[in-house]
Formats: structure tokens, sequence, C-alpha cells
């Protein structure tokens, strides 16, 4: 299961040396999502967490929109990684169920992060980064539907289409899931979403 570590202790500047302070930023910076759950945090606010002057966060994102949707596409990028190694391990028939479940578990696991990658940054605004990790996901999805895939060849088109149909599905489940509407019905509101889904595929 993908969860973001929800440490508070700052780490001393002289860990870092060129080309690993813009990781360790984000890596704080999902803590600090984590923890406010709104990312209700400022770039300052992770420079000291970090351990870092305000200006040298600054060098890395150019403002808190840019942290964003670096957070957002390390959300996407670890969401897809997740999927492909619980594929990996299921039989052929079993992959895109797999698949869905992870995508449940890593709501479930990271609400905020999952909130911030569909819900607050909408495609107009997405930057090249947000946009490749985000349709990088998406053919994750896409492959595992054609892998699953009966009856002869199938056209891109077709499973293009199964693939929207799986994620509807399985995001609808998920976003139910955050949002407590499945709380009334059953003690294990993600076992209940994982039952449904399995029902489904």
């Amino acid at each position: 299961m993908c969860t973001v570590s929800t440490s508070k202790k700052s780490v001393p500047t002289d860990r870092y040396h060129h080309g690993d302070l813009r990781r360790a930023l984000v890596d704080e910076a999902l803590v600090l999502l984590a923890e406010s759950g709104d990312g209700g945090f400022s770039l300052r606010e992770l420079a000291r967490r970090v351990g870092v002057t305000a200006n040298a966060s600054y060098r890395h994102f150019a403002n808190k929109d840019a942290l964003l949707q670096a957070l957002a596409s390390e959300g996407f990028r670890r969401l897809s990684a997740a999927q492909r190694d619980v594929e990996a391990l299921a039989a052929d028939e079993e992959k895109l169920l797999a698949g869905g479940r992870s995508y449940l578990r890593f709501a479930h696991a990271n609400p905020a992060l999952f909130r911030l990658m569909f819900s607050v940054i909408p495609p107009h605004r997405r930057g090249d980064e947000l946009s490749e990790a985000s349709q990088a996901a998406f053919e994750t999805l896409r492959q595992a539907v054609a892998r699953g895939w009966s009856g002869g060849e199938p056209d891109p088109d077709s499973v293009t289409r199964a693939a929207l149909r799986a994620w509807a599905l399985v995001h609808g489940l998920g976003q139910l899931l955050l949002d407590g509407q499945l709380d009334w019905l059953e003690e294990d509101p993600l076992g209940l979403a994982e039952a449904v889904l399995a029902d489904t595929v």
C-alpha cells in the first residue's frame, strides 16, 4: 500500500548536495499535505521543515501552485507504480481487479493527495509534468485492460472506452469512500468498495 510518511522531524541541511533538495522538498511537502489535509501550508514553512532557506525552495518551485503540481505529479507516479506492482503478482485474469483494488487502497491511504491529484488542479492549469504523469497513469490502466481483453485483438478505441468505464467505476468508488458515503453501510467501507469492485470487474 502506498502511504506517505508522517514524520515531523526537520532534516539537517548538511544532508543535501546538488540535485536532491527538490526531492527532499517534495517528500516533506507530502508529509505536510497529509497532516494539513488540504495543502494549507506555505513554501516558507516547508523550507523551515526541510532545514533550508525560503530562497533555496524558490529555486525549485516558483510558487505554491508549482509545488502542488509537483505533488500531484508524484501522486500519479506512485499510483501507477502501485498498480503495476500488484498487477505483476496477479494471475492474468485477476490483473485488472488487482489494479482496481490498488487504486482504492491508494485513495484510502492518501486522501489529501488523491483529492489534490483529481480535484484541486483542473486540467487546463496543468503543466507538462503533471499532464504527462496523469496521462501515464491512465495508460497503465489502458494497458491492463488490453492485456485482459477477450475475443480477439481489440482496436485502440474499444480499449480506451473500456478503460474509461473501468476508471469511472473505481474512481467513483474511491470518491464515495473518501467522502464517507459508505461509512453508514459497512464497518469496513474499504472492504465494501473492494467487494463491489470484485462483483463488477
